[in-house]
């Protein structure tokens, strides 16, 4: 069973930064897609990035381009999420996520492992 375990989160102002990090087991992180969802209260979860196995290729909701950068270190086996210009309608519950399938995908249903979640609060 593959676990992912995420740190990074914590309490910021509005224009703050913060960088997430997910260290997964897979001990082949770098023949999978990892991703990063978000769930803010009341709300469905959400795509934020996805990067693909060779580390080339990122992905972003629209909602982060040109603030959140995905980048990921195979031999770590981590994936990280650095977010930059961060607004209150940042805050949510940040997931991390692997999939297994060949390309990235901002649909949740593709990806089989999460992790537990971190908690990203923006206050203005």
């Amino acid at each position: 069973q593959v676990q992912l375990v995420e740190s990074g989160g914590g309490l910021v102002q509005a224009g703050d930064s913060l960088r997430l990090s997910c260290v997964t087991s897979d001990r082949i992180f770098s023949s999978y897609v990892m991703g990063w969802f978000r769930q803010a209260p009341g709300k469905e979860r959400e795509f934020v990035a996805a990067i693909t196995r060779s580390g080339i290729s990122t992905y972003y909701a629209d909602s982060v381009k040109g603030r959140f950068t995905i980048s990921s270190d195979n031999a770590k086996g981590t994936v990280y999420l650095q977010m930059n210009t961060l607004k209150p309608e940042d805050t949510a519950v940040y997931y991390c996520a692997e999939s297994h399938i060949a390309t990235a995908s901002k649909y949740s249903a593709d990806y089989d492992y999460w992790g537990q979640g971190t908690q990203v609060t923006v206050s203005s």
